[in-house]
Parts: C-alpha cells; structure tokens; sequence
C-alpha cells in the first residue's frame, strides 16, 4: 500500500464514525437530498460499556458477535454459543481450546503441545479475535490469550466475513477481556496439581475517583508447569491493566494493555505412529516420552498489546464505537523433530529447525450504528469500516538431526556437539493490508427479522525473500454477503435460515508466476432455537451444508507447484442445550454429527474421503450443582463427559484414529458457609480425563500426539 494510500486509511478511520453519525437532516456540502422517511429512534444504539451480551447463569440472553448489535439470540438467524464467565469458573479451561470443549461442532487436540491454541469447527480451522479484533499471527509468533483474563468468549460458527473481513468459512471465536467498570471487585486465586503445575492469580476493578467516572483493574497470572512430558516445562507472567472513563452515560473511553511472557512456551514432542496408532514391537511408546533433547529446544514468547475502546451514543437514534488494538510479539523456537521410525521399530530419525519471528499488527474498526423506524418497519443499522495490518519477519533453519534409539533415549546430545546450526531454509518479509467497509440492516415487522448484511475487502501483500532477493506482489478484492430470515414465536420458538459467505487470502503463486484467488466460503443454514417462558434455558437445533472453493491442490504439470482446483464439503447438524434452571444448577450439553467430504482434487484417492483429523460425531455434557441449605449449604458437585467419535490419520483415509470418551469432575466448597469470616473464599478441586484415558488426540502420516493423561488441579480462590 503506498505512502498516500496509508495516510488515507488513517483519516477514514478517524472521520468515518463521525461522518456516519451526523443526525437525521444534516447535510454536508455537495451532498445529494433524499426523499424524507419517517425516522423515529428506538433507543440507545451501542452501549457505551464495552461489555456485551447479559448472562444469566450459563445462559446468554444477547449476541455482540454475530450481528455486532446486542441482539437478541431469539433474533440471530446463525449458530452462536456464549461461554460465561461463571462457566469458566467452574470448569476452570488452561487453555483457550479447552474452555471450548463441551461446544457444539468444537474438535480440538487435547494433548500436551501447548504451542499454539488452534481448534476446528465445522470441520475448519476459526479465527480468533479479542475484543472484537482480530488476532493476527505468523508461523509461531502467533498470539496466545490467557482464560484467566476473560470475561466471556463467544463462538460463531459458519462464515461471517461479512462483518470480519478475511476469515475462516468454520466461524471465529471472540473473546472478552475483563476491563474496568463500576464497582469494586477483588479476585486472588492460588492453584496447584499434576505434574507440579502452580499458578497465582489477581484481578483486582475499583474506582479511581469519588464522582464515579473513572475506573481502573489489573489483573495478572504467573504460571509453572512440568507437563507429561519428561524435560519438558511450561512457564508464563502475563498481566493486564484497563482504565475505563464513563463522564456520563453516553460515552465510554477504555485504554487496554497486556503483556505476556513464556520463557518455556511448548515443545514439539510428535510420537512415532508404531507405538501410539500402530503397534511396536516393543509396545506402546508412554506419554512421557521426549524425543527432542532437552539442551538443544527451547521456545520463548513476548507479547507486548495495547490499545482502546471509545464508545458514544449521540442520540436515541445514532451510536457510534471505535476500536483499536496494535500488537508486537518476538518468538525465538528451537527444536528435534520426531520424524520416521526404522524398520526396527526403535531407530527415530530426526530433524533439527529453528525459527525467530518478529511481528507487529494494527487492527483498527469503525461502526456507527442508528436504530429507527419507516412505517410499519423497525431499523437496526450497522455501517462500518475496518483496517488490520501487520508487518512479520521470519529466519528459519531446517536440517538432519542426530537419530534416536526409543529403548536408550539420550535425552541431551547437544551437550556432546552433536548438532551443527542446520542449513538456513526461509529468510522473509511480509507485509500485508486490508481494508473492509460494510453495511448491515436488521429489518424488524412483528415477529419477523431479515438481516440483510454486505462487504467489500481489498486486501494486499508483499513478501520480500531475502535468500534470493525476489520480491513477490499479491492483491485481491472481495465482496462478501449474508441474509438471514428469523421469526420468533410468543412461546419462545424462534426458526431461522440464513446464506453466508467468507474469504481468505491464499499466499504464494502458481506455476506461472500468477497470484492466488482468496479461497471462498459459502453456507446454507436452518435452525430452530427455543427458549422457555419461566425457564431459564437456552435449546438450539442447527443444520448446515458449507462449501470451500478454490482450495489448492498438486498442478498435474508440476507438482512442484498447486493449483486452485480443490473443494472441500462439509455438512452436518447441531444440538445444543444450555440452562441455568434453578439456582445453583448449571447445565451444557452438545451433540455434533458432520459429514465432511473432500469433493474435488488433484490428489490420488482423495476425492469423496473426509479430511484428517475430522470426526464425525462429537458428543459433550457437562453438569454441576450447588446445594443452596442444609449441612452441605456452598458443596458444589459437577461433571462432564465428551466423546469423540473415529477420524482419519491420512487424506486417503488409510488410517483410522479410534475414538475415545474421557470425564472431569469437580467438587468445590465455599467456606463462607463454615464462618462468616472466610466469607468470599472457596476451594475446588478439579479432575480431567479422571479414567486416565489413553488416546491419540491428533495424528498425520508420521506420527500422533496423545492426549493428556489424568490431571487434577487444586484451587484456592478468595474474592472481597
């Protein structure tokens, strides 16, 4: 993007919101007079608080993602799931994908390599975004979110490029921060378990002045670990202040930032196929097992974010809010790969790679938003622009590396000079830009909703490859769309269907030197929501057919080289129950049926299998109670199963991972029920994979990684 070109983004940015927000009948110069409507507001467009949907419970009343506009579930013509933050509480997720894991259409790799935090849905990988941004990432230098710093997380599933830009056709997740507001709230929390695991954690939200507009938190969490895994260990200190300015109730400013250091942030640790799918002649390979060595690894993170968020309402008709969010993470990776294991079944050959990435993003998103009325119809209007940028550096080593003897593991031949730096394999720069306006309209008659909602993209990229000088020039443009049609019945009832479509941006070029087409997302889907009258539950029926075109496959005249003449199909259904029905009983559970298909390829014996590492059935509840009197008055008792059905090792389908079924528990106790004096504190003790289940969580052509064995973790926390 050129110099003039950037300076332009940033005076959209800035001018838009305003521009958008002018009141009905003001013109600006030049402009062109339009027939008059009978415009009446409808009340206060976005909320000046950044928090979004109420929760009652475990149940989410509103979307803030979806449709961006606090509106009602009963009136979201597209699957959206809402995790509370008194959910997380209880089932106490480490880590994003597993806060995920009783979701419907959610399969992720519950294993020990806690690297990166991806997960699938639908059958795709989802973005994730944190206050509404997205959140770029690289290679490795990919951004890590702690749960601990969450106030909600919601999941969106299908294609919402239309209100996001550039995405995944599986959906996005989109997370909360906890930020400053009213009130006074005190959290520290002390936590220890399996494999030496010990955390300590604070939130702490007050006022900053006595007239009440100005309200500042910190939160913050330290974290040691020795994982499953022999010689191998997991470290963080992340922490997170806000300041929130309310001077009155139409206007919010919060300044946010965090910072996050992982002096061990996960480790490689792929096992051989014999030994974990297949068997070894010397039996199956333990989850302790390490196949790096432990003088040679070592991965570091620094993750620096900060940003804002301003909200404005102007009138009972206009509102408007910006965000933004620049972020910077340095990786510094070094790892022994795993690769093939000999035909002895105990010689592993292994790789060495080593990779530093620098990273800087800016994401930046304008929305204005009017609520009125013309005739008989009600208006909720989104118009919006939005910018993200992000610069990425990346020096990567790739070479042999020293094999390994499984039955005499020499955990440290770095230490004997075994190793020599490997040959330099990548050496690049990137650039890239995207720029997104968008317009969405919520039409309201009766019972009736048609959201009408579309996006234009132009995106750009430029990589410079340092290794032979080549500067490579991708640019695309994209319109996305989405309609949904929804009616919600007195009784709770509330049938919709929608069509949605997404885009990503593909890197590289074809035999011919030519750019990439963004791959394409497109998806039909019906559903049925209920929520009883006197019933505090949430019920959710979903089916769906979701296509990706233009993915790439092998070019038949150079397989050195792809072509974009791949699609990919997945289809399926949802069920969903969520409910908070008496007090102190929560509820959640899932079942997912998909069918996913890969439809067209180049590759030999790929066409009509599913994708790897793809189940069909996925099956998850979880449970827990709080006896509200009695002797056992603050005894919370909870549980939850998940199964996951059979999956593919391979895109031939020649190899089956089996599945699995594992169970948590929790039993916690407020001790505020013993003695007024320890009002506030509570202990839990949390169990997961309780059975200690043995299982490939994900597995590819050369090996699997296990899933975790039994965990229990013990938690102090005191609130005041």
């Amino acid at each position: 993007m050129s110099r003039h070109s950037r300076r332009a983004v940033r005076l959209l940015a800035v001018i838009t919101p305003l521009a958008l927000a002018l009141p009905a009948g003001a013109q600006t110069p030049g402009s062109v007079e339009l027939p008059q409507l009978d415009v009446q507001g409808q009340g206060a467009g976005l909320r000046p608080s950044p928090q979004a949907p109420d929760v009652q419970g475990y149940v989410a009343v509103n979307d803030d993602t979806a449709t961006r506009t606090g509106t009602s579930l009963l009136e979201t013509p597209q699957s959206l799931h809402v995790v509370s933050r008194e959910e997380m509480d209880q089932q106490n997720p480490q880590t994003v994908r597993s806060l995920l894991r009783f979701l419907p259409g959610v399969n992720f790799s519950n294993d020990a390599n806690n690297r990166l935090d991806g997960f699938q849905a639908r059958g795709f990988a989802p973005d994730q975004y944190l206050d509404g941004l997205r959140l770029m990432g690289g290679t490795w230098a990919v951004p890590k979110v702690e749960p601990f710093m969450l106030d909600r997380a919601q999941l969106l599933l299908g294609p919402a490029s239309v209100l996001y830009g550039q995405g995944s056709p599986g959906g996005l997740l989109n997370m909360e921060s906890r930020i400053a507001g009213p009130g006074i709230s005190n959290q520290i929390q002390l936590q220890g378990g399996s494999n030496n695991f010990g955390r300590a954690s604070f939130d702490f939200n007050r006022p900053l002045n006595e007239k009440g507009t100005l309200f500042g938190r910190v939160t913050g969490t330290a974290y040691t670990n020795d994982t499953q895994v022999d010689h191998q260990h997991e470290r963080r200190i992340a922490i997170a202040p806000s300041v929130t300015w309310r001077p009155d109730a139409d206007t919010s400013l919060t300044f946010l930032g965090s910072y996050l250091y992982d002096p061990n942030a996960g480790f490689w640790n792929q096992l051989p196929l014999q030994g974990t799918l297949l068997p070894n002649r010397y039996g199956p390979i333990p989850r302790s097992f390490f196949v790096g060595d432990n003088q040679y690894e070592h991965f570091t993170r620094e993750q620096v974010m900060l940003g804002y968020q301003f909200a404005h309402r102007f009138n009972d008709v206009w509102s408007v809010r910006q965000n933004l969010r620049y972020t910077q993470i340095n990786t510094d990776y070094q790892e022994v790969q795993g690769s093939v294991l000999g035909a002895d079944q105990r010689t592993l050959a292994r790789n060495a790679y080593s990779s530093r990435e620098n990273l800087n993003t800016l994401a930046i998103d304008n929305r204005a938003e009017a609520r009125f009325t013309t005739g008989p119809l009600s208006h909720t209007l989104l118009l919006g622009l939005d910018y993200q940028h992000s610069h990425w550096r990346n020096f990567t080593r790739y070479g042999n590396a020293p094999s390994l003897d499984i039955l005499n593991p020499v955990p440290s031949q770095a230490a004997l000079g075994a190793y020599l730096p490997p040959p330099l394999f990548q050496n690049a720069r990137q650039v890239r830009n995207q720029l997104g306006v968008y317009a969405q309209d919520q039409i309201r008659w009766g019972g009736w909703t048609l959201l009408l909602a579309g996006r234009q993209d132009w995106y750009e990229s430029r990589t410079l490859n340092r290794m032979t000088g080549v500067t490579t020039d991708e640019s695309a443009r994209h319109f996305s769309g989405h309609i949904g049609l929804n009616y919600v019945f007195q009784n709770g009832i509330a049938p919709y269907v929608s069509y949605a479509t997404s885009f990503q941006p593909v890197s590289g070029t074809s035999r011919t030197g030519s750019s990439f087409t963004p791959t394409t997302g497109e998806q039909v889907e019906v559903g049925i929501r209920y929520r009883p009258a006197g019933f505090n539950a949430l019920f959710t029926l979903a089916a769906f057919d979701l296509h990706q075109n233009n993915v790439l496959t092998p070019d038949p005249a150079d397989v050195r080289f792809s072509v974009q003449t791949g699609q990919v199909r997945s289809r399926g259904v949802e069920f969903s129950v969520v409910a908070s029905p008496l007090p102190g009983l929560n509820l959640r559970g899932a079942v997912t049926h998909l069918d996913t298909e890969v439809t067209r390829s180049n590759t030999p014996g790929t066409v009509g299998r599913r994708p790897t590492n793809t189940p069909q059935d996925i099956v998850a509840a979880w449970a827990a109670y709080t006896i509200q009197g009695g002797m056992l008055r603050g005894l919370t008792i909870g549980g939850g199963v998940r199964y996951v059905g059979s999956a593919y090792a391979t895109a031939t389908n020649s190899q089956t991972i089996p599945s699995y079924t594992t169970g948590d528990a929790l039993v916690s106790y407020d001790l505020g029920a013993v003695s007024e004096r320890m009002a506030g504190a509570t202990i839990a003790v949390n169990g997961y994979n309780i059975t200690d289940k043995r299982y490939a969580s994900t597995c590819g052509a050369l090996g699997c990684y296990l899933g975790l064995g039994r965990t229990v973790l013990a938690t102090l926390d005191y609130r005041f």
